[in-house]
């Protein structure tokens, strides 16, 4: 809760067409790691994490590369790397706001989010109440394109 010094996690998807930056004040250990139990995110083996008194800044260096892909109740764009094939991060847009999980498997220091992940399933979720859990632990996070 913005008690600690900031700390800046840098990750890129493998050809670094789509690179990622998200800062937080939490010590690492309190950083949530999960393991969402969708068949996308397992088919990736993401491991996510979020901090919603942090921030994300997606940025997308060569525009051909951004694949935005929706399933399930299309509420938020999964961002994947055409050319590579990685899974970098979910981004929840509304209005002028944005919210991002990230999957730490793209961080330079992923080893660091080596520990263990909570299988999380979100099956049971309406449109309302899915909004209302990412808006409230999701990062607030940016896309830049360019």
């Amino acid at each position: 809760m913005g008690h600690g010094p900031e700390t800046q996690y840098d990750g890129r998807c493998h050809c670094g067409a789509i690179t990622l930056a998200f800062t937080t004040h939490r010590p690492l250990a309190e950083l949530p790691l999960r393991e969402c139990q969708c068949t996308f995110c397992r088919k990736h083996g993401a491991r996510t994490t979020a901090d919603p008194d942090g921030f994300a800044e997606v940025r997308v260096h060569d525009a051909a590369a951004l694949a935005r892909y929706r399933f399930g109740l299309g509420t938020a764009d999964y961002l994947v790397c055409a050319r590579c094939g990685v899974y970098v991060a979910a981004v929840m847009e509304e209005g002028m706001r944005a919210w991002a999980v990230l999957n730490t498997n793209v961080f330079e220091d992923r080893a660091a989010f080596a520990g263990r992940a909570t299988p999380m399933v979100y099956d049971h979720e309406d449109e309302a109440g899915r909004r209302a859990r990412r808006r409230k632990l999701w990062t607030p996070a940016r896309i830049v394109e360019g």
